[in-house]
């Protein structure tokens, strides 16, 4: 066979090998599929929707005057979260919460308190980092990023009071926009989050929902490691700067948070230590804050692990003379308490809290709650 001939045979039996490697990559119907199709009419897949739910139900009795004892309903809560592409995702949460005040007034007020607690789309474009806009629950607190508004995530009955939905002393949710990732750095997992938005409203326990009070924005840097060495440890801290104003005054605002975690059910252990630092603008004086609390369980080894004792000590001691944090009290107090779970999904609380305020009695009460997921 001459050289001519040989090289069109090779040439051929290459377009043939070609041709048919391209029709087997291809999807089934484009192989048959000879049209050409114009990308910008080609079916959008629609966003995918999953829906999850919170709830519990609560009774209590404590010895504090005024208070009555009694069942309460706690939050409804709605987790929602769609997929908008491979990268792109949109979370929400979504919260109804009975009013003491159903039904008085002009006009009546409703049953129940409506609350966008979380709405965030977030942009990922690899592991080390992602763009996400929205409003959040503030990432300078272990326990105020990690457990939310189904009483059922987290172990106890009650948050600590440092991180209490509607407290005054950490900005509970943060509007805004973040930049976060995970980067190895020799298996410690170095995790970070750096975020920029508005700062506390004119009311301090909220956030700046319909925008910055005093068009200034807030900023934080949050930073923790995550070991492969040591399962479920975790350490971290973060810096959050505001200014936050008081009728006409302008204070500087300075929190410094610290925590170390140990989530492996057995055991459990959470420590946090925040300062929150205030100066006003213009003139001489500081006034700090601080709060801690550590908690342990430990899930038994009896009845199928159902059972999970627990028990938290809370501290929270703030300068008198803070103009920004008036009327709000220190404390010192222990949470105690049993977590049965029922099934996967529900869980049955029992706690007791002993708490001391200064210059009020000491107060006792006694917890009961059932939380659940579906």
């Amino acid at each position: 066979m001459d050289a001519p001939r040989t090289h069109r045979l090779a040439c051929v039996c290459f377009l043939t090998f070609l041709h048919a490697f391209t029709l087997a990559a291809q999807p089934p119907d484009a192989a048959h599929d000879h049209d050409s199709v114009d990308p910008s009419q080609a079916p959008i897949q629609s966003p995918t929707l999953r829906l999850s739910g919170f709830s519990d139900f609560n009774f209590s009795a404590t010895d504090q005057k005024g208070t009555k004892s009694g069942f309460t309903e706690g939050q409804f809560v709605l987790h929602a979260i769609s997929s908008l592409s491979q990268r792109v995702t949109v979370f929400g949460e979504l919260s109804l919460t009975a009013r003491t005040d159903a039904g008085t007034g002009s006009p009546p007020a409703t049953g129940y308190n409506a609350e966008v607690e979380r709405i965030v789309i977030r942009f990922d474009a690899s592991d080390y980092f992602k763009v996400s806009f929205g409003r959040y629950h503030t990432p300078i607190n272990y326990w105020n990023a990690a457990f939310h508004h189904g009483a059922w995530l987290q172990t106890t009955v009650s948050r600590p009071e440092m991180v209490q939905f509607g407290g005054r002393f950490i900005p509970v949710h943060f509007i805004g926009g973040l930049i976060e990732g995970a980067v190895p750095a020799g298996g410690l997992h170095l995790n970070y989050n750096v975020g920029l938005g508005n700062g506390r409203g004119s009311v301090i326990s909220r956030g700046g929902d319909a925008g910055d009070v005093n068009n200034n924005r807030a900023w934080l840097v949050n930073l923790y490691v995550k070991p492969d060495r040591f399962f479920g440890l975790q350490a971290g801290g973060s810096v959050y700067r505001d200014k936050v104003p008081v009728g006409t005054r302008n204070f500087d605002e300075w929190i410094t948070s610290a925590n170390v975690v140990w989530q492996k059910e057995n055991p459990e252990f959470i420590a946090e230590v925040s300062n929150v630092n205030h100066s006003e603008q213009g003139r001489p004086g500081t006034f700090n804050s601080q709060a801690y609390y550590v908690q342990g369980a430990y899930r038994l080894p009896w009845l199928k692990q159902t059972l999970k004792p627990y028990y938290r000590w809370e501290y929270i001691h703030i300068p008198a003379s803070d103009p920004v944090f008036t009327g709000v009290p220190s404390l010192a107090g222990s949470v105690v308490g049993m977590r049965y779970d029922v099934t996967t999904f529900a869980a049955f609380k029992l706690e007791y809290r002993n708490q001391r305020r200064p210059g009020l009695p000491r107060i006792n009460g006694a917890f009961v709650q059932t939380s659940f997921t579906f």
